[in-house]
């Protein structure tokens, strides 16, 4: 045998020894991206599909006014039982246009009153999941009377209870489509996302919508509750955290419970505030989004501008009225209002018999009018719903953002809006 053919035989043998190993290595990878897929098929988890170039997508176009849809399913999340979570699919069987995870439903309900007939009320509810083409779900909270109540006429939460107690598998619905400015955006950006209480809904969304769709992006999600009967989703996240080497889970309790135990059930004992994000978060440019209810809002948010977060890096939504001040809300309101800001801008509140001094760190009409004691309709306070559409009687407003619902002629959205001229309002 020549040396010419024994160094054949020879590279013959290294291109099947080279083949031979990577059939192997791929069968090892595809035996473990089965096994991934199973687990994440048993616990509902989200499972990254291949993305058809843009030219290939077919988009579904959002539906005006109201559509029906059909209870599919009804869960309930949480140990106290007060978190019940609502899967929805068009009773016409079409296609559902995608949302931007964060974003919420509207609901127009008919909700009994104690006269023995019904009201109608509109409400909204953020997505609780990423989005797909065949349903929707939304996670609502059971709100109770306020606390310390007792002996004034303050009564529960109608809507949410209303679901609760009301809303069955295979009842119809109407539904608004998905809309609102609070929603995550696809970035290489690391992300912060804060939730507490119900505000966990929204992060869901962004969460499970991030890990199927963006799977190197890092992800913190700090979660605020009381104690552990209150959490939403444990065995979700806690799978989740397991199989994504890129998403953080911290979760913290604020009043834990005996069977509470550190390590296992939490993390962190306290609020989710600035202290515990400095200790934790390694020193990179995140992008913050929060949702919770008006006290840690109120507080949060600032202490993060105070940290040195930039004002366009800090996102977030509130549940309840709140004032969130930030440093640039005045600049903000004077650019929206333009040269009117500079005189003395009278609100008049026709009902009410009100007549009230504009000031310049107001942000809205809404908080505006409830911080001078005049009751206003409300319901997303983030210009989605309509409910606090009022009539104009005369003067003029300015928007700061693009309201999704469209306002009547002659009226205005109280929740994003500001006066440009001396006003009149029926209210």
């Amino acid at each position: 045998m020549t040396s010419l053919y024994l160094s054949l035989w020879i590279a013959l043998g290294i291109v099947l020894q080279l083949a031979l190993y990577l059939g192997i290595v791929f069968w090892r990878h595809w035996a473990g991206y089965q096994a991934l897929r199973s687990v994440a098929a048993d616990l509902d988890l989200p499972v990254p599909q291949a993305v058809l170039p843009a030219s290939e997508e077919t988009a579904v176009a959002a539906w005006t006014g109201f559509r029906t849809f059909r209870v599919e399913r009804k869960t309930i999340e949480d140990a106290m039982q007060s978190v019940c979570s609502f899967y929805l699919v068009p009773e016409d069987g079409k296609p559902l246009p995608s949302f931007l995870p964060g974003q919420f439903l509207t609901f127009r309900l008919d909700v009994p009153t104690s006269a023995g007939g019904s009201e109608q009320i509109v409400r909204c509810y953020s997505l609780s999941d990423a989005p797909r083409p065949d349903g929707y779900r939304v996670s609502i909270k059971r709100v109770p009377s306020p606390a310390g109540s007792a002996g004034i006429d303050l009564p529960p939460g109608r809507s949410s209870n209303h679901f609760h107690d009301h809303i069955e598998v295979g009842n119809l619905l109407q539904v608004r489509a998905p809309s609102g400015h609070f929603h995550i955006e696809r970035s290489e950006a690391p992300v912060v996302l804060i939730g507490c209480g119900i505000g966990i809904t929204p992060m869901l969304s962004m969460l499970n919508w991030s890990l199927a769709e963006q799977k190197g992006r890092e992800v913190w999600l700090f979660y605020g509750v009381r104690h552990g009967r209150e959490l939403v989703m444990k065995s979700h996240l806690e799978a989740l955290a397991a199989l994504h080497p890129n998403f953080h889970l911290h979760v913290c309790f604020s009043n834990p419970q005996a069977e509470d135990m550190a390590g296992r059930d939490y993390q962190h004992r306290g609020r989710v505030d600035v202290s515990l994000l400095r200790m934790q978060l390694p020193i990179k440019s995140y992008h913050f989004y929060i949702c919770g209810p008006s006290p840690m809002m109120e507080s949060l948010v600032p202490a993060l501008e105070n940290w040195g977060v930039r004002d366009s890096h800090i996102h977030f939504e509130a549940f309840g009225p709140a004032s969130i001040k930030r440093r640039n809300a005045v600049t903000a309101v004077a650019a929206a209002c333009g040269d009117a800001m500079t005189g003395d801008i009278i609100v008049t509140f026709a009902q009410s018999g009100k007549k009230l001094a504009w000031p310049t760190a107001s942000s809205n009409l809404l908080d505006f009018a409830e911080n001078g004691g005049i009751a206003v309709n409300s319901g997303c306070r983030a210009g989605g719903c309509g409910s606090c559409q009022t009539t104009i009687l005369s003067g003029e407003v300015s928007y700061h953002q693009s309201p999704d619902f469209d306002p009547e002629p002659g009226t205005c959205l109280l929740c994003v809006c500001t006066p440009k001229t001396s006003l009149t309002l029926e209210a």
